[in-house]
């Protein structure tokens, strides 16, 4: 392997099994780094540890099977990284994600569900993580595109990764005196388990890619490789920044797919929500 610029280091990956976790763990591993990968569901950390293994032989990586909304998880999780080597230098909460619901059929509780699972489980790792990075660090937080344009039927998304990148402005001014950098990476549209069902139909992807200069949508490896920057210290004198990783799709607009909300709501609701009413079919559910 090249140079192993992180050689010592240590970090903690939020999503771990994920496409975007999973791929940024593969970049700092082969640089010299140890990993602990966080998630929900054990036998999947299993299959990404042999993975991750089998691609970088002799990798140290640990695991920690938690819930990223919950501080005891998240606190349980970063004292098992520190464990590793005694220090903490890197982290990545991949966690977030939103779905299609026109606002006006969001309640309070749905609303709050999508800032919890993009805000929250981000800020868990900020705030218990930096007061165990001694020697400071690097965190980096996974915004959206969606953070920048508009995407009707997205709104709760949209919200909480405008959110997320407002975060990501005060945290790296108020923690810099800490020695520590917080920057985001912000994707395009990106093959994962959550949008592999819009990559297999042409007719929601294409859209997108139409409105990308690159001409194709994105892969883990491609997001990676933006976190793998802003982590090391090649980025050593950047902070609170939000980089977009998206073959230049916020050149461009985001697609109207009102016909996929059509399909999902019926075009009574879509017809009724557009004119400001109640949905027919009721609230969130």
């Amino acid at each position: 392997m090249a140079d192993r610029v992180l050689e010592g280091q240590t970090a903690f990956i939020t999503g771990g099994s994920g496409g975007i976790g999973s791929a940024t763990a593969r970049l700092l591993l082969q640089d010299g780094a140890e990993v602990l990968l966080m998630g929900r569901r054990g036998e999947a950390l299993e299959r990404t540890r042999e993975a991750l293994i089998a691609d970088v032989p002799g990798a140290r990586i640990d695991l920690h099977v938690g819930d990223a909304g919950q501080q005891a998880d998240v606190e349980a999780g970063l004292d098992k990284a520190v464990a590793m080597s005694g220090r903490l230098d890197i982290i990545v909460p991949t966690v977030g994600g939103g779905g299609f619901r026109p606002i006006l059929m969001h309640d309070a509780d749905s609303f709050r569900a999508e800032l919890d699972y993009n805000i929250i489980t981000a800020f868990l790792a900020v705030r218990y993580g930096v007061p165990r990075m001694k020697a400071g660090g690097s965190i980096v937080l996974i915004s959206s595109t969606a953070a920048m344009m508009p995407f009707p039927w997205l709104g709760a998304y949209c919200t909480a990764k405008g959110g997320l990148e407002q975060f990501v402005r005060t945290a790296a001014d108020e923690l810099a005196g800490a020695n520590v950098r917080i920057n985001a990476i912000r994707p395009g549209m990106t093959r994962s388990e959550a949008t592999g069902a819009m990559f297999d139909d042409p007719a929601i992807i294409q859209p997108f890619i139409d409105q990308m200069p690159m001409g194709r949508a994105g892969a883990p490896e491609d997001i990676a490789r933006g976190v793998r920057f802003l982590a090391g210290p090649e980025s050593g004198w950047v902070t609170g920044q939000s980089l977009a990783v998206d073959g230049g799709h916020e050149l461009r607009r985001n697609p109207d797919l009102t016909h996929l909300a059509r399909g999902i709501f019926g075009s009574e609701t879509i017809d009724a929500v557009l004119r400001g009413e109640e949905a027919p079919n009721g609230r969130a559910s």
